[in-house]
């Protein structure tokens, strides 16, 4: 089964669509699938519900299809690089769903190994916790969240083989692999495309079995979404 596509916007091509949830992979601007977010926003989509960590800054990353005004819903724990994003939802623009951190990681990775819900003790006692269903185990008050299961996932890895095995590079492993897990569809695009077998067993960070689609991205923007200098003495 040939997953590799000749580019983002025939990877995307009859598998985004209006009103779908998707999950996209990245944290801050780091391990962020650029060029599938550039052909999404440029496949006209709309109306979509996205679960990501953070969403960007403005411009760049996901900052982009909040410029554009495809979507309508943000999953996040993390918006405050985004004024665009903290505009839109402070004006009513954007419905947004704050979830903390670890409950978003474990949403998504719950999704992928198929289980509906758990419970947590993380925002119990706060406005994260209403309207949802709490329970006593051995004396503590936990939560129940849903898991998410994306229409889609859109992920960024450091090498693929043509059968879809992944390996990340660094702080790119935190949120791609259980966004990856978790999609109906998981589209990805890599760096480098190598050959079956190239990849050691042990070096496989995510087995191709949940990748259906791979677009070469062989030469990415490594944006620096902080940049601090440090001057040399007598400088």
């Amino acid at each position: 089964m040939n997953k590799i596509y000749p580019s983002a916007a025939e990877a995307l091509r009859g598998v985004v669509a209006d009103n779908q949830l998707l999950a996209v992979g990245g944290f801050g601007l780091c391990g962020v699938p650029e060029l599938l977010i550039d052909a999404l926003r440029d496949s006209g989509v709309q109306n979509l519900s996205v679960i990501s960590n953070n969403a960007g800054v403005n411009g760049l990353g996901l900052g982009k299809l909040l410029l554009s005004r495809q979507i309508k819903k943000m999953y996040s724990s993390y918006v405050g690089e985004n004024k665009e994003f903290e505009r839109q939802y402070l004006a009513g623009e954007l419905e947004l769903e704050f979830t903390p951190q670890g409950t978003l990681a474990e949403k998504l990775r719950a999704g992928g190994a198929g289980i509906p819900a758990f419970f947590t003790r993380t925002g119990v006692g706060t406005v994260v916790a209403e309207g949802k269903e709490t329970r006593l185990f051995n004396g503590e008050t936990y939560v129940m969240e849903e898991s998410f299961f994306p229409d889609v996932s859109l992920v960024k890895a450091h090498i693929a083989d043509k059968s879809g095995n992944l390996r990340f590079r660094m702080t790119a492993r935190g949120f791609n692999p259980a966004v990856a897990t978790a999609g109906k569809i998981t589209i990805v695009e890599a760096e480098k495309i190598v050959e079956n077998g190239e990849l050691a067993p042990d070096d496989v960070h995510l087995p191709g079995i949940y990748v259906h689609r791979l677009v070469h991205n062989p030469d990415p923007a490594k944006h620096i979404e902080h940049r601090t200098l440090t001057l040399k003495s007598g400088d």
